[in-house]
C-alpha cells in the first residue's frame, strides 16, 4: 500500500477544498492514487450535500455588486442553516461571487443562475462542494438586476438587510435612500404598489376594530378609510417621514434635492421563511420517557 504522505493530502486538500481528515481517508481508500481519491470524495462530498438539502435554511446572507459606473446592479440572498455559517469566508466570497455573476451575465432565474460556469465548475457544482465542505445546506433563494440610464445606490446593514437602489440625483441622496430603505423597510414607493392583500388585510382589522366602537356606519366607514390612510402613509417609502428629518417626507426631500427614485429592492435575510423551533425541553424528556 502506497504511504499516505503529508504532501499528498495536502495536494488532495487543495484540489478539492475537502477536510484534511477526509482527504487522508479518501486517500487511504484509494491506496494513495490521487486521481481516485478526488473521484472518492466528489462522491462522499455530493452524498454530504444530498443529506443536508432536507435542513431548513433561514439564516444567510444579502450580496451585492454594482458596477463602477452604477448602472448596473444586483441584490442576492443566499440562505444558509445557521448564523455561523453566514460569517464563513468561503460562504461570504460565494455570496459576494453570485452578486457579480447576476449583474454581469444577467440569468433570468435561480435555475439559469445556477448553471453559469463558475469557479472551476458550474454555480451548481461549486455550492455542492461548498456544502460538502461545510457541512451545512446552502440555497440560492432569489435576486433582482437593475440596469439604469440613471444611477444605483446600495446599502447592506449586517449582511442581514440589503437594499438597492435605482435614483436620479447626487450620491449622497441614493446613500440617504438606501440607508432610509433598510431601517423602514417600506413595502412600496407609493400606495399604487401596495399590494392589493396587504391592503384588503388591514381593511378587515380596521373594520373589526371600528364595529366595536358602536358608532353609526357612516362614522365606522370614514374610521376605516383613515385607518387604511394611515397604514399607506406608513407603508410608502415616499410618504414616510425622513429618517435623517422627520420634519419632511422622503417625497419633499427629493423635490428639495432636486432628486427622484424610480426603484428599490429590498431583501431582508430569511423573511417569510418559517424556523423550525426546537423545544429542547421537550425532546430531554422524550427521549428520558422512550427509555423508561
Amino acid at each position: 500500500m502506497a504511504e499516505i504522505t503529508a504532501a499528498l493530502v495536502k495536494e488532495l486538500r487543495e484540489k478539492t477544498d475537502a477536510p484534511m481528515m477526509e482527504c487522508k481517508k479518501a486517500l487511504t481508500e484509494a491506496s494513495g492514487d490521487l486521481a481516485k481519491a478526488e473521484e472518492i470524495l466528489r462522491v462522499k462530498l455530493g452524498n454530504k450535500a444530498s443529506k443536508a438539502a432536507t435542513r431548513v435554511t433561514a439564516e444567510g446572507l444579502i450580496g451585492l455588486h454594482i458596477s463602477a459606473d452604477a448602472k448596473q446592479g444586483a441584490v442576492i440572498e443566499v440562505n444558509c442553516e445557521t448564523d455561523f455559517v453566514a460569517k464563513n469566508d468561503d460562504f461570504v466570497a460565494f455570496v459576494n461571487g453570485l452578486a457579480r455573476l447576476v449583474a454581469e451575465r444577467n440569468p433570468a432565474d435561480v435555475a439559469a443562475l445556477s448553471a453559469l460556469p463558475y469557479g472551476e465548475g458550474t454555480v451548481e457544482s461549486t455550492r455542492t462542494a461548498l456544502i460538502g465542505k461545510i457541512g451545512e445546506n446552502m440555497s440560492i433563494r432569489r435576486f433582482e438586476r437593475i440596469q439604469t440610464p440613471d444611477a444605483l445606490a446600495s446599502y447592506v446593514h449586517s449582511g442581514r438587510i440589503g437594499v438597492l437602489v435605482e435614483f436620479a440625483g447626487d450620491n449622497e441622496v441614493g446613500k440617504d435612500l438606501a440607508m432610509h430603505i433598510a431601517a423602514t423597510k417600506p413595502k412600496a414607493l407609493n400606495a399604487d404598489g401596495v399590494p392589493a392583500a396587504d391592503i384588503a388585510t388591514e381593511r378587515s382589522v380596521a373594520e373589526a376594530k371600528a364595529a366595536e366602537s358602536g358608532k353609526p356606519a357612516d362614522i365606522v366607514a370614514k374610521m376605516v378609510d383613515g385607518s387604511i390612510a394611515k397604514f399607506l402613509k406608513e407603508v410608502t417609502l415616499l410618504s414616510q417621514p425622513f429618517v435623517k428629518n422627520d420634519k419632511q417626507t422622503v417625497e419633499q426631500m427629493l423635490k428639495e434635492k432636486k432628486a427622484s427614485i424610480s426603484k428599490f429592492v429590498l431583501f431582508v435575510v430569511g423573511e417569510g421563511i418559517e424556523k423550525k423551533v426546537t423545544d429542547f425541553a421537550a425532546e430531554v424528556a422524550a427521549a428520558a420517557a422512550g427509555q423508561a
